[in-house]
C-alpha cells in the first residue's frame, strides 16, 4: 500500500486524508493542533452566537472515522530532494512515496500588528476579540475599525469576506442590544474598491449596505502603522480605534521559505494544474502542494478560499490514483476557480458567486443566516461521516 504523508491539519489537508482512504492509501496526517477548524463559522464567537468548541472537529474523530495515522507536531523542514521532512518532536520522517503539503500561510507583516486581532489567525484570537468586545461593551462604547490588507506580489492571498462577515454581525449585536448608537464602526481597507474581485453588482449591493448600516468607508489608503489606539495611513491621516479588527494578507509559510521547493515571488509553492510540485525539466515530482501554501494560476479575481482546497485535495486523490493505476487522465484545478461564499450579517445574509461568465450577488433577509448555520453542521457531519456528502461537495 503506497504511503502519503499530508502535513496540515486545515481544509485542504484533512479533504485528501479523507479521499486518500478512499482509495485505499496509507494515510499520515500532521497537524500542528489537534482540531480542524472551521474558519467560516468562526465569524460568530467574537458576538457569543457560537462556542469556540462549535466550530472546531476532534481530528482525533476524524482519524477514528476514516483510518489515517495522525500526528500532533510542528513541521520544522522540509526537503524535496532527500525526500525528508523534519518535525519538532519526531524528528525526521522518510517513509512516504508521495508528500502533499497543505500547510496554508503564513501573514504580511506590517508595523505594530500586535496592537490587531485577526479573525482569519490563529483560531484563538477569535476569543480575545469576544473578550476585547465585552471590555469595550463594559465601557458604555467606543470606536470599532475593521479591515483587511492586501499583498503586491500575489493578489489571490487577500481575505477580505471574513471582515465584512464580522463587521456586519457585530452591528447586528449592538443593534439587538440597543447599544448601536453608542460605537462607531469603520471599515477600512488600502484598496479604492476592497471586495472588488466579487463583481460589480456586488461592489453595488456592499456600497448600498454600509450607508444603511451608517458604518464607515475609510478606503484606498495604503497603512503604515497600527498603533494602541488608532490606525496611522501613509498620507498621514489617523483613524481612532478602540479596537482594531484587521486579516492582513497571504504570506509565502516560513518553511516552505527555507525549503528547495520552486516558490513564486510570494513564496507560495509553484504548481501545475494539477497540483503537482514539477522539476526543472518540467516532470513531476512525488510532491503536491495544495491550498493556501500553493500558488494559483487563473483570471486577476481568483481568490483562496476553503472551497477551492477542498477541489485540489480531491483532484490530488484521483491523479495519485490515476498515476499509479498508469490511467493517463488527469483532474485539473483550474477549471474550478471561482468565487464562492455566504456572506452572513447576522440577520441574513448574500449569496455571492463569481466565475468567468458570470458575478452575482443575491441577498438572502433572513433565510440566509440559517443556510449558513446548515453549512456548518454539514461540514461538520460529513466530514465526520455521520452524512452523506453532497456531490462536489
Amino acid at each position: 500500500m503506497r504511503k502519503v504523508l499530508i502535513l496540515g491539519g486545515g481544509f485542504s489537508g484533512v479533504e485528501a486524508a479523507i479521499f486518500l482512504r478512499k482509495r485505499h492509501y496509507n494515510v499520515t496526517l500532521v497537524s500542528d493542533r489537534d482540531y480542524f477548524y472551521i474558519y467560516p463559522t468562526s465569524i460568530w464567537i467574537p458576538t457569543g452566537e457560537a462556542d469556540f468548541n462549535d466550530v472546531c472537529i476532534d481530528l482525533n474523530a476524524l482519524k477514528q472515522a476514516h483510518g489515517f495515522t495522525l500526528i500532533i507536531d510542528d513541521v520544522c523542514a522540509i526537503s524535496s530532494q532527500s525526500n525528508t521532512v523534519t518535525l519538532k518532536e519526531y524528528g525526521d520522517l522518510h517513509d512516504y512515496d508521495y508528500l502533499i503539503i497543505a500547510l496554508g500561510a503564513h501573514k504580511m507583516h506590517h508595523q505594530g500588528i500586535e496592537n490587531t486581532l485577526s479573525i482569519c489567525g490563529a483560531p484563538e484570537v477569535s476569543l480575545k476579540i469576544r473578550d476585547a468586545l465585552h471590555e469595550l461593551i463594559s465601557r458604555g462604547g467606543g470606536n470599532i475599525a475593521i479591515g483587511f490588507g492586501g499583498n503586491p506580489q500575489d493578489s489571490s492571498a487577500v481575505r477580505g469576506g471574513p471582515g465584512f462577515e464580522l463587521l456586519f454581525n457585530i452591528h447586528h449585536m449592538l443593534k439587538k442590544q440597543g447599544l448601536r448608537e453608542r460605537f462607531e464602526l469603520t471599515f477600512f481597507a488600502p484598496m479604492q474598491e476592497p471586495g472588488a474581485r466579487m463583481g460589480k453588482q456586488a461592489l453595488k449591493m456592499m456600497d448600498r449596505y454600509f450607508s444603511r448600516l451608517n458604518i464607515t468607508r475609510y478606503f484606498g489608503k495604503k497603512i503604515r502603522a497600527f498603533e494602541t489606539d488608532a490606525i496611522l495611513f501613509e498620507d498621514n491621516s489617523r483613524l481612532k480605534s478602540d479596537l482594531t479588527i484587521f486579516i492582513p494578507a497571504g504570506d509565502g509559510h516560513a518553511v516552505l521559505k527555507q525549503s528547495d521547493l520552486p516558490l513564486n515571488e510570494a513564496g507560495f509553492v509553484r504548481i501545475n494544474d494539477y497540483c503537482e510540485v514539477v522539476d526543472a525539466e518540467g516532470h513531476a515530482t512525488n510532491v503536491y502542494a495544495i491550498g493556501d501554501c500553493a500558488a494559483l494560476e487563473g483570471p486577476a479575481w481568483r481568490a483562496k478560499q476553503g472551497h477551492i482546497a477542498e477541489v485540489m485535495a480531491r483532484s490530488v486523490a484521483f491523479n495519485m490514483a490515476a498515476r499509479d493505476s498508469n490511467v493517463a487522465e488527469r483532474q485539473g484545478y483550474r477549471e474550478h476557480l471561482n468565487i464562492l461564499c455566504i456572506m452572513d450579517s447576522g440577520d441574513g445574509a448574500a449569496f455571492v458567486y463569481r466565475d468567468d461568465r458570470r458575478a452575482i450577488m443575491i441577498p438572502l433577509p433572513l433565510i440566509g443566516h440559517w443556510m449558513k448555520k446548515g453549512w456548518g453542521a454539514y461540514c461538520r457531519y460529513s466530514k465526520l461521516g455521520k452524512i452523506p456528502r453532497l456531490p462536489g461537495l
